[in-house]
């Protein structure tokens, strides 16, 4: 079986551009990159040429699509060969749309809620441009061949969801199992693709837009925690108080993005167990401090 090996770009539509221009710059320290066209930027965190790429338009805030890599040619092939036998609509790029990626080649689909995904290969790599933050750094992001980070994403069916990414050769499970004040449980999935504790996370209904928070990780604790002051001198919204989760024991905030979804940031380190566990709640903090960003839940 072929997999997938990293959460490689983002796609965002957003309607304020130069909002996310002051934003991604001042408060979290990625790096602009121009492309060339009025109604698009990108934005860097590594020696890739980018990993995010902010479309601006009229009406809607949302995720516009995820880039998931495979290692080489071969692999994409074979994982076309993957979802073809599975029977699993997909379209291949044209050469077009591999190039404004910044990619050799990529396949089209979506998952079983309508999320558009993208499987490439060949991601560009500038190794000849140094990375420069948005504002000064202490360290840098942790991304490299863990990938740009995480995502909460809609599902509309979590176990269509589930066996969507399987397929693409992602692994996970349920990881917390929260009690609700109607005494139901939440019961959200983590799936993995690297040593990345998650690269995507589903589970948490009555979503409505597709993407509830981007999780970028610091590689240094001082920039995570200006990141922190940055945000609350702002007078941005923190949604989700300072505190440790319980499954990637990453230290982390949820504070609104202009488009209204949540940027999650962090920093620490964690192994995976090797057997699977999951938690009641976080180790500590991530109390709900703004309600109305889909987080009103304490994890």
């Amino acid at each position: 079986m072929v997999k997938v090996i990293e959460l490689g770009y983002l796609g965002l539509n957003v309607t304020d551009a130069a909002a996310w221009r002051k934003y991604a710059t001042e408060c979290i320290g990625l790096q602009i990159v121009e492309s060339g066209q009025d109604d698009r930027f990108h934005l860097r965190m590594d020696l890739q040429h980018h990993r995010i790429t902010v479309h601006e338009t009229a009406d809607c805030d949302d995720l516009a699509y995820m880039g998931w890599r495979v290692a080489g040619q071969e692999e994409f092939k074979a994982m076309q060969k993957q979802l073809t036998d599975a029977g699993v609509d997909f379209q291949v790029g044209t050469p077009e749309e591999a190039r404004e990626r910044h990619v050799l080649a990529l396949i089209k689909l979506k998952d079983p809620s309508g999320t558009a995904n993208e499987i490439y290969y060949s991601p560009q790599v500038d190794v000849m441009k140094p990375f420069h933050p948005g504002r000064p750094l202490f360290g840098n992001f942790i991304a490299g061949d863990q990938g740009l980070g995480h995502v909460l994403v809609r599902s509309d069916n979590d176990e269509e969801t589930y066996n969507f990414y399987k397929l693409l050769g992602l692994v996970g499970s349920v990881e917390y199992r929260i009690p609700m004040p109607d005494g139901n449980f939440a019961e959200p999935c983590f799936m993995h693709c690297n040593s990345r504790q998650h690269s995507i996370a589903f589970g948490f209904h009555g979503m409505v837009e597709r993407l509830n928070h981007l999780h970028i990780q610091y590689s240094h604790l001082d920039d995570f925690g200006q990141s922190h002051d940055i945000i609350r001198n702002q007078g941005i919204d923190v949604a989700m108080q300072l505190g440790k989760h319980a499954n990637d024991q990453l230290y982390t905030f949820y504070s609104a993005t202009p488009s209204g979804w949540l940027m999650e940031l962090g920093w620490g380190d964690y192994v995976k167990p090797e057997t699977q566990e999951h938690y009641a709640g976080d180790i500590f903090g991530h109390g709900v401090e703004a309600s109305g960003y889909g987080m009103d839940i304490d994890i």
